[in-house]
């Protein structure tokens, strides 16, 4: 069984390349680690820069294509409003470019990895540098009350609560937070930000908004509203659809540790899956980490009879939510450790 041992100052920050390279890093109650034979692992685990420029580069053309269409206001306006949709798309979205850059896999060069997590995170207003750690917990400890960050927020537990959250209104102000808490270098309540990471997050957040305040400079002057127009309308409306992928991964799930039944695998239509660079195959993801975005799907086909939640569409997914919203409630919270 693949095991992490984490303690001690700067302890995290090696775990955090061991967490991207692991081979298996979740646990599996019935003790099974080779769900996925070794040899076929082996080959699963290539990393290929073909496949990453490949999904980069798609997803850089939606955007900037899109943007071209919206930002035209002599088009009409049945281009421009699906324009203005897939451009929100695409940005939200570029969290999950960032998210498996951030895991090192997309591409064979650590730089590079980190170079488009980085850019990725500005698109879709992430850090990039704060997420990646924050992330390692959550894989650390995957859907358990009081050790998992995700979990720092309670999920929905009625109606307007779900609404809400789908809103993504929550998301951003708990971004406009973290960000202002981030530039100052205040990481109280951040144990996954060590204190030899905290000035490298520091200055990552800083000049993140640093480009945001160069892009506002740019615009006003031409009064153009770019960053209002071209970013932050699109991105509000791209956030609900995130919001509604993302809550599928492991809302109602068990919270054990055991990566087969604290997350869930979805299966959905090809382009939702390419704009997720394939992260609807969670269990899988989780269970391997090191696996590539663009190995997902073969690992799935390995491990698809194993799987505790696994479910045909995300329509499916909220419409059990909807029907019992007791069930994405969770347990009082383990003793922090």
């Amino acid at each position: 069984m693949f095991s992490l041992n984490v303690s001690g100052p700067g302890a995290l920050e090696q775990w955090s390349d061991e967490l991207c390279f692991a081979p298996v890093a979740s646990r599996v109650a019935s003790g099974d680690t080779d769900l996925i034979a070794p040899p076929r692992l082996a080959q699963l685990n290539r990393r290929r820069d073909a496949a990453g420029w490949w999904q980069v580069i798609g997803h850089g053309v939606l955007i900037v294509v899109s943007a071209g269409i919206w930002l035209q206001p002599a088009w009409p306006w049945s281009l421009r409003l699906p324009a203005l949709l897939l451009l929100g798309w695409g940005l939200a979205f570029g969290f999950c470019a960032m998210h498996e850059c951030g895991h090192r896999t997309a591409f064979a060069s650590r730089r590079l990895n980190d170079a488009v997590a980085w850019w990725a995170g500005v698109l879709s207003f992430y850090n990039a540098d704060f997420y990646r750690r924050y992330h390692q917990w959550h894989h650390r400890y995957t859907h358990q009350p009081g050790l998992d960050p995700e979990l720092e927020d309670r999920p929905p537990s009625g109606p307007a609560a779900y609404l809400l959250e789908l809103s993504g209104l929550p998301w951003w102000l708990g971004k406009i937070r973290g960000h202002w808490k981030g530039m100052t270098g205040d990481f109280r309540g951040c144990p996954y930000i060590s204190p030899e990471a905290a000035p490298e997050v520091r200055d990552s957040i800083r000049r993140q908004l640093l480009v945001y305040a160069l892009l506002l400079l740019v615009s006003l002057p031409a009064a153009n509203g770019l960053i209002v127009w071209g970013w932050l309308l699109p991105l509000l409306l791209g956030q609900p659809l995130l919001r509604f992928v993302l809550m599928a991964e492991h809302g109602g799930c068990a919270t054990t540790d055991d990566g087969l039944e604290n997350t869930r695998t979805t299966l959905t239509l090809a382009p939702l899956r390419w704009l997720m660079w394939n992260m609807p195959f969670h269990v899988e993801h989780h269970l391997y980490p090191s696996l590539p975005f663009h190995a997902l799907a073969a690992a799935h086909r390995e491990i698809a009879p194993r799987l505790v939640h696994l479910m045909p569409g995300y329509l499916a997914v909220h419409r059990r939510f909807l029907a019992d919203l007791d069930a994405l409630a969770l347990p009082t919270a383990a003793a922090p450790r």
